[in-house]
């Protein structure tokens, strides 16, 4: 089973709330999950992401891939470093 880290979309049109999950990678968007990790949203200013960073590190060492908006929510949560790209 392929886990992975990402967003779940929640609040009304043009008004968008996200979860962050921990899914099964095969299942839709919106459907179940595995656990809930923390949310994002994006209309505060600034944007307000909240993260269980014991959770989220947790997953991270039992082998779940963040997508790249996840990882990037979680960088600037502090929750992980960034990753530095080699040339």
């Amino acid at each position: 089973m392929a886990v992975k880290m990402r967003l779940t979309r929640l609040g009304d049109k043009k008004s968008p709330f996200y979860r962050i999950v921990v899914a099964d990678s095969r299942v839709a968007r919106d459907a179940k999950y595995i656990d809930l990790i923390g949310t994002y949203n994006p209309l505060t200013n600034p944007e307000e992401i909240k993260i269980d960073v014991e959770k989220a590190n947790k997953w991270i060492s039992n082998g779940a891939q963040p997508t790249e908006t996840v990882k990037a929510l979680l960088v600037k949560a502090g929750a992980t470093k960034a990753d530095k790209k080699s040339k």
